[in-house]
């Protein structure tokens, strides 16, 4: 995108804010970067020049514009739309692999030499693996600063630095503000650190942007819907639910609004607040490019009037690739209510309880770990001895490495590992794939409520005949399983009261 000039162009005197994320706008007599949709008065064109990432821009000397703050964009959908060396790469980056595992850390779990990693990124992004982690390392700085009390020295550590010094330096450099003059400027807008009307003390209460349009009902109501009490809850209009991190543990709170994602975290160690952030973000598919799902789709006249009824339909995903997966071996064949029934016994048998209550509402465990799940007995599961077999198999490869799930993960290796297991067939393979690992291209053609809905809307019901149809709608069938499922009137599709 950034390398088109004029479609750069464009988008900047327009001020679209559809391609936040996408590119950088670095203007050379200022030495400012700033967001497509930045509301200042566009620069000379001739004075201009497009970066594809926040670290890129920095790394040449540019720092965050103050009226638009770039660092707080979407994140680019690229990311979570491609299952190659650079996005598996950006994914790990957001989940703070380079900051507790270093580059050597992240060129292993991608398979390939820490120079390759350098030179991939390098070239994509125009940044290598640290800087876009220092980039990063600021954006939560900033987060802590201006929404937190906590003391300066506690925020630098919280945010990944290796000292206060280099805490103080980087901030100063990237948003031409010490420290103590951003949290200044937060409290002159209003916003008092810490605090606020009805905030539990200790949390953290911050927005997630997302690309316009946005419909929550199908994305709320599944999660609420699906919810595995202990763990999950829809409480007072917002989604909560438990976390496990790699520093600790903590409870998010998400309310849909119409221009943010509301998110308030607890945290028990402040080292987990990126890492956080971005699972809440691949949750809700917030760095999703709407306007491009929904033209592909809207191409199929069937397709059309559903897109135009409720655009910009997101894929409801998850924060821990192995739970989910657990969980829809438990879903296979039995309702939604029998799911959440067999998960919440596992919850109460096998669950780590959470260290601290949850003063808010009922969340009291963790989900179990798949170590803990393989040391379960089979036959105290109220299942079919087949699914017992499935579902004892999918634990121990889980618990032992040999089937790998999560945000770095090939999606075609994953599919293969997947199938092999007993009990796997297309449907669980594939919703697996759609929402634990995010390919965008997931396809379920043989669920009961997709045939249902493809019937209902004239499309070929049998599950050959509705691939080919839906060869149309690549690379994004997993948002037409959405807005084909939706048509049902079931829980899953109503955002909840």
């Amino acid at each position: 995108m950034y390398t088109d000039t004029e479609r750069c162009v464009r988008a900047v005197q327009s001020k679209d804010a559809r391609f936040d994320g996408w590119f950088f706008t670095a203007v050379r007599t200022t030495g400012i970067y700033c967001r497509p949709s930045c509301p200042a008065v566009p620069p000379k064109v001739e004075n201009m020049t497009f970066l594809p990432s926040a670290a890129a821009c920095q790394q040449n000397g540019y720092r965050a514009c103050k009226r638009c703050r770039p660092d707080t964009s979407p994140g680019s959908p690229e990311w979570n739309a491609r299952a190659d060396a650079v996005a598996r790469a950006m994914r790990l980056i957001q989940d703070g692999v380079v900051d507790r595992e270093g580059v050597p850390g992240l060129a292993t779990r991608l398979g390939y030499s820490a120079r390759q990693v350098e030179r991939q990124l390098g070239a994509e992004l125009g940044a290598g693996p640290l800087a876009l982690a220092r980039a990063q390392r600021a954006q939560t700085a900033r987060l802590l600063i201006e929404t937190s009390g906590l003391p300066m020295g506690d925020i630098a550590f919280a945010a990944g630095f290796s000292s206060i010094r280099t805490f103080n330096d980087t901030v100063r450099e990237v948003f031409a503000l010490a420290p103590s003059e951003l949290r200044a400027r937060a409290a002159g807008r209003g916003t008092v650190p810490g605090g606020g009307p009805g905030q539990v003390p200790g949390t953290i209460s911050l927005r997630l942007p997302f690309r316009a349009p946005l419909t929550p009902d199908n994305l709320f109501g599944h999660l609420a819907a699906t919810a595995v009490p202990g763990v999950e809850e829809w409480r007072a209009g917002a989604y909560r639910r438990t976390l496990r991190l790699p520093y600790g543990t903590g409870v998010v709170a998400l309310t849909p609004q119409p221009d943010h994602i509301g998110c308030r975290l607890a945290l028990t160690d402040l080292r987990d607040l990126t890492i956080a952030i971005s699972r809440c973000r691949r949750l809700l598919d917030l760095d999703a490019d709407p306007e491009a799902v929904d033209e592909q789709l809207r191409a199929d006249p069937l397709l059309a009037p559903l897109v135009a009824k409720a655009p910009g339909r997101r894929v409801p995903r998850t924060v821990d690739a192995e739970e989910f997966a657990v969980r829809a071996v438990l879903g296979q064949q039995v309702s939604t209510a029998a799911a959440r029934t067999h998960a919440a016994r596992l919850v109460r048998a096998l669950g780590e309880p959470v260290t601290d209550p949850d003063p808010e509402g009922g969340l009291t465990h963790l989900f179990p770990t798949s170590q803990a799940l393989a040391e379960l007995d089979p036959e105290s599961l109220a299942l079919p001895r087949s699914r017992r077999t499935t579902f004892t198999t999918l634990v121990s490869a889980l618990a032992d490495g040999s089937l790998p799930l999560g945000i770095d993960s090939d999606w075609e290796a994953a599919r293969a590992r997947l199938g092999a297991l007993p009990g796997f067939g297309p449907w669980t393979t594939e919703i697996i794939a759609m929402r634990a690992l995010g390919d965008p291209d997931a396809f379920i053609p043989a669920d009961l409520g997709i045939r249902r809905a493809a019937k209902g809307l004239g499309l070929p019901s049998t599950p050959a005949a509705l691939t080919a149809r839906a060869a149309h709608w690549r690379p994004w069938r997993a948002y037409a399983v959405q807005y084909l499922w939706a048509t049902e009137d079931h829980a899953i599709n109503v955002l909840p009261v």
